[in-house]
């Protein structure tokens, strides 16, 4: 087995995770479909910057698929990327999406516009279970989001260990935070050449939401 696919690509623990395992199945990556803020340097989400995100490609050797959108143009945008990714080889898009049907039915159609395969590596496995299945492969994540309706801004930088995963639950937040609880930036980890050297620039308070300013 030999299919070329793309990953739909955010930074963080679940679609590295989904990587993972279509690496080991096989199968070959050829691009991370990352999508940016049109006009300002961060991942749609993750809000990780341009520079970091090109380590990272440097790091797994996987090259970047960028899509630069505004909220309005995203759909349009990530089915033109998916076009591009076609014409590199691409059979298959693979996402990250765990267990939220919405998600699932918007990836599939969009893939279906252009007629590549969706892949759902991680679909409907129990989420705390691929938490730990993420840590116990290796991979270094750290915390860069928080939703402070539940979790505290205190795990901002934090390194994703099975002592945080407890920290999280006890709040009755989700272990994996795929409610949108907790967002990740992996570093490190199997796949990686390199680890990621970044920088903190602080905290960022927005919108009810804690962020970790970094470079």
């Amino acid at each position: 087995m030999n299919h070329k696919f793309i990953m739909s690509f955010s930074g963080g623990k679940d679609s590295t995770l989904a990587l993972y395992r279509m690496i080991k199945k096989g199968y070959k990556p050829l691009a991370l479909l990352t999508t940016i803020k049109k006009d300002i340097d961060k991942s749609w989400t993750h809000g990780i910057s341009n520079k970091l995100l090109e380590k990272v490609s440097e790091s797994l050797e996987i090259p970047l698929l960028k899509v630069e959108c505004d909220v309005c143009e995203y759909e349009e945008e990530f089915e033109k990327a998916l076009l591009k990714a076609k014409k590199m080889g691409a059979q298959i898009c693979a996402f990250g999406d765990i267990d939220i049907q919405n998600h699932k039915k918007w990836d599939i159609e969009r893939c279906e516009k252009v007629g590549l395969k969706a892949e759902f590596p991680l679909w409907q496995e129990n989420r705390e279970s691929l938490v730990y299945e993420f840590i116990d492969s290796g991979f270094t994540t750290i915390i860069k989001t928080v939703n402070l309706k539940y979790l505290s801004k205190d795990l901002l930088g934090k390194k994703l260990t099975k002592s945080v995963v407890e920290e999280i639950k006890s709040t009755g937040a989700d272990a994996c935070g795929e409610n949108g609880e907790y967002h990740t930036f992996v570093i490190d980890g199997p796949l990686f050449k390199n680890s990621i050297d970044f920088k903190s620039k602080g905290i960022v308070i927005e919108n009810n939401y804690g962020h970790l300013d970094i470079i």
